[in-house]
């Protein structure tokens, strides 16, 4: 015979203690927590997240500018640290114009298959330092997904600890009650008592 929790809490049951009910309303406690606790933690933190990095992006493109540079020199030998069969960058003299007509050089990471000639796009600051590009919105929802999932996990993970412990202490109590219910019952029973 199956019977629902709610039927089971509800029914009475000489045999039920009060540690039954308590351990089945931690269960549908947890069990909250974990389907609507955990995805709602985790909206939360992707929510702030993407408010973050989106200002944190856009602040980094206000002050930072793109400059159309040509690629000098001839590229070095190929680097050994590859991925995918290829280096992703290596390190190469660029030139660029700046707006009132100044041409200005420096050696600036390049994409490896760069040529003599190519024109590339490197990202200044505001003193004209060669700096990494602002991130793009890719990288925005990455983070933005990553904390979302960090949150989630936040929420779950102490919840099944949580839960775990107090299934644990549950269970030494409910065998401790046995063996004093038993110490008392059993005598009766075996005939051994005096």
């Amino acid at each position: 015979m199956r019977t629902g929790l709610r039927e089971w809490q509800l029914r009475p049951n000489r045999l039920r203690r009060r540690s039954d009910v308590v351990e089945a309303w931690t269960v549908m406690a947890a069990a909250v927590l974990l389907v609507l606790g955990a995805p709602l933690a985790g909206l939360v933190a992707g929510r702030l997240a993407y408010d973050g990095a989106a200002s944190a992006a856009r602040a980094l493109r206000a002050e930072r500018h793109p400059v159309r540079a040509e690629v000098l020199g001839d590229m070095p030998p190929p680097l050994p640290a590859l991925q995918g069969g290829r280096p992703v960058t290596q390190h190469a003299t660029v030139r660029w114009s700046e707006p009132e007509g100044t041409e200005r050089t420096t050696r600036a990471a390049v994409p490896a298959d760069a040529r003599r000639g190519d024109v590339i796009e490197l990202w200044l600051d505001s003193r004209d330092r060669v700096v990494a590009p602002p991130p793009d919105a890719s990288s925005v929802w990455q983070h933005t997904f990553a904390m979302g999932i960090c949150g989630a996990g936040g929420t779950a993970g102490p919840t099944l600890v949580a839960h775990t412990l107090f299934r644990r202490a549950a269970a030494r109590r409910r065998l401790a009650e046995w063996g004093r219910d038993w110490a008392r019952v059993e005598p009766r029973w075996t005939g051994r008592g005096g």
